[in-house]
C-alpha cells in the first residue's frame, strides 16, 4: 500500500554537544541504520498485503478481522505520529527511535507466532503503535545529524529506499508466502522483520546521536485519546457491521463519532489558548490550499485504502492466483509510480503547476476506468499481462500526485507551522488509509455476499469476487473525481512562496521525501 509520509515534528538544531561534526564519518552509519529502520517499515506495510488471503485461510480469520490486520496498524500508526514526534523532541530521538524500533521488533514477533487472529489484530496493532515512535525520528535525526548542504543527496537516498521499498515488499512477502519456509506459512513476512530490527537496534545504540529540541512542544494526549476514540467508534461499526447484520448500535457508534469529533475541534481550541501545543493546529485550516490540501490526503487515503485490499482480494479469491502472481503483477504499477513521481517534482510541477496535480488525478480515474473494462471484458481469464496497461496508467497518475501533493499543501503556511502541518498531512492520509480500509466492508464484501449467496461452484464464487472488484472501482473512480474537483483550491504554482509561507531556508521545510507507510 503506498502512501505518503513526512516528519510529523519540526527539525530542529539540536541542543546536545554530541551532535557529529561533518567529519564525523558515524553519520554514515547513522544514515544507514535509520534508512534500513524506514525500509522495514514501508515493507512492512506493502508485505502484509500480499499474504492476506494465505493469512485468512491458515488461521481462519473472519473477512472483518483481515481488515483489522491493515487498519489497525494503520489507525495506531496515526494515531501516534504527531506525539511521537513530539517524544523524540523532549526526551531524545535516538532514545526514541530505538525504543520504536525495539518495539516494532518485539511486535512482529508476536505477529509471526499469533496463535489466533485476535492476537494478529492485536499484534499488528501494537506493531503500529511502535512504528509511529521509531518512523517520526528517522528524517528528524537526518536533520540533526547532516549539514544542510548534504541533506539534498540524503534526501535523494530516501527517494530510492521509497522507490525500492514499494516494488521490494509485495514481491518479498509473495516469496515468503510462497516458500512456506519450516512449514510456518505466512508467518516469515513477519518474523524476518527480527534479525534487522534486533541490528538496528544494538547498531542504531552504538552509531546514532542523541539529539532535543531546545523548544519542544507539550504532549497533548487527551488530543490523542479523543481522535482516537472517534475514529473507533467509526471503523469498529464498519467492519463488524456487514458480518453482525449492521445492528442499531453500529448506527449510534457512527454518529457519537461526529460528537467526539466536534468535542476535539473545542478542546483543541482551547489548548491552543493555554499553552500553545495542540495535537492540531486548528488555524492551518484558515489557508485555504493547506485546508484543501489536507481534504485531497485524506481522501486519496481513502482511495488507496480501498484498493490495494480489494485488488488484492481479487487476484487471489476471485481468480485464483497464487500470491506470486499476484505479487509480480504488480510490479509494473510500483514501477510506473516512481518513475511518474521523479518527473512530476523534477521537470511538470516547475512549468504546470497545479496543472500536474490534477492531471495526476484524471490519469489515475482513467487507469481505474480501464481497468474495470478490461476486468469485464476478460473476466476470469483475465492475464496479467492486459492488466499491465491499466496499472501502468494508475501507477503514472497517481506518481503524478504523491511527489508534489505536500510541497502544494504546505507552500502557502506560515513558517512557524511548517512542523505541525507536516505532521497533520501524516496523519490525515493514515487516517483516510484507515477509514477505506473500513470502507471495503461497504463498497467491496457487500457485492461480493451478494453473489456468494447464489454460488455453488468455484466458477460463482469467482466471479462473486471480480464483480466486488469492479463495484469497488468504481468508487475509487468517484473518489478521484473528488480529488481532482478539491484540487482547484490548491495554489497554482505549489513551489512559489508567500510573504511568512514555509521555504526552503527553514530547516523544518527543507525538502523531504515522501516515505510509504
Amino acid at each position: 500500500m503506498a502512501s505518503t509520509e513526512t516528519s510529523p515534528n519540526t527539525p530542529s538544531t539540536p541542543d546536545t554537544p554530541l551532535t557529529p561534526t561533518p567529519t564525523d564519518r558515524r553519520r554514515w552509519f547513522a544514515l544507514a541504520i535509520v534508512m534500513t529502520a524506514a525500509f522495514m517499515d514501508l515493507v512492512d506495510v506493502t508485505i502484509v498485503n500480499v499474504a492476506i488471503p494465505s493469512i485468512q485461510r491458515e488461521s481462519g480469520a473472519t473477512f472483518s478481522q483481515i481488515q483489522w490486520i491493515t487498519a489497525g496498524y494503520a489507525l495506531a500508526f496515526a494515531a501516534g505520529l504527531i506525539t511521537g514526534g513530539r517524544l523524540g523532541d523532549i526526551h531524545g530521538r535516538k532514545r526514541l527511535f530505538l525504543i520504536g524500533i525495539g518495539g516494532f521488533t518485539l511486535a512482529s514477533a508476536l505477529c509471526g507466532f499469533a496463535a489466533n487472529p485476535e492476537m494478529l489484530v492485536a499484534s499488528r496493532i501494537l506493531q503500529g503503535a511502535m512504528a509511529s515512535l521509531m518512523v517520526p525520528q528517522v528524517l528528524s535525526i537526518v536533520h540533526a545529524t547532516f549539514p544542510a548542504h548534504e541533506r539534498g543527496k540524503v534526501f535523494g537516498l530516501f527517494g530510492a529506499v521509497v522507490g525500492l521499498g514499494a516494488v521490494t515488499g509485495p514481491l518479498l512477502g509473495a516469496l515468503l508466502t510462497e516458500w512456506n519456509l519450516f512449514g510456518l506459512e505466512w508467518r516469515p513476512i513477519f518474523l524476518i522483520n527480527l534479525p534487522v530490527g534486533i541490528a538496528g537496534l544494538i547498531l542504531g545504540s552504538r552509531f546514532i546521536t542523541e539529539s532535543k529540541a531546545p523548544k519542544a512542544m507539550k504532549l497533548d494526549l487527551v488530543g490523542v485519546a479523543l481522535v482516537t476514540l472517534g475514529l473507533l467508534m467509526l471503523l469498529y461499526p464498519l467492519t463488524r457491521g456487514r458480518e453482525l447484520g449492521w445492528p442499531l448500535w453500529g448506527y449510534v457508534s457512527m454518529a457519537g463519532a461526529l460528537v467526539v469529533l466536534a468535542a476535539l475541534v473545542t478542546y483543541e481550541k482551547r489548548k491552543a489558548v493555554r499553552d500553545g501545543s495542540p495535537l492540531v493546529e486548528l488555524s492551518l485550516f484558515k489557508v485555504k490550499s493547506f485546508a484543501a490540501g489536507i481534504a485531497v490526503q485524506t481522501v486519496f487515503g481513502v482511495a488507496l485504502g480501498i484498493f490495494f485490499l480489494v485488488w488484492t482480494l481479487y487476484m487471489q479469491y476471485g481468480l485464483g492466483w497464487s500470491p506470486l502472481k499476484a505479487g509480480l503483477t504488480g510490479v509494473p504499477f510500483s514501477i510506473a509510480v516512481s518513475v511518474a513521481a521523479g518527473m512530476s517534482v523534477q521537470q511538470l510541477v516547475p512549468r504546470f503547476g497545479r496543472k500536474v496535480l490534477q492531471a495526476g488525478a484524471l490519469v489515475m480515474a482513467v487507469g481505474v476506468l480501464l481497468y474495470i473494462w478490461e476486468a469485464s471484458r476478460y473476466g476470469l481469464t483475465i492475464a496479467p499481462w492486459q492488466m499491465a496497461l491499466p496499472l501502468v496508467v494508475m501507477g503514472a497518475g497517481m506518481g503524478l500526485i504523491v511527489a508534489p501533493l505536500t510541497d502544494a499543501i504546505l507552500s502557502e503556511v506560515p513558517r512557524e507551522h511548517s512542523g505541525s502541518a507536516s505532521g497533520l498531512i501524516s496523519t490525515v492520509q493514515q487516517m483516510g488509509n484507515a477509514l477505506g480500509l473500513g470502507l471495503v466492508s461497504v463498497v467491496f464484501f457487500g457485492v461480493v455476499d451478494d453473489g456468494l449467496a447464489e454460488a455453488r461452484e468455484r466458477t460463482a464464487v469467482g466471479l462473486a469476487f471480480a464483480d466486488g472488484f469492479q463495484h469497488a472501482l468504481g468508487w475509487v473512480a468517484a473518489v478521484m473525481g473528488v480529488i481532482f474537483l478539491l484540487m482547484f483550491a490548491l495554489p497554482k504554482r505549489p513551489a512559489q512562496h508567500v510573504e511568512g509561507a514555509a521555504d526552503d531556508s527553514s530547516p523544518a521545510t527543507e525538502k523531504e521525501p515522501a516515505l510509504v507507510g
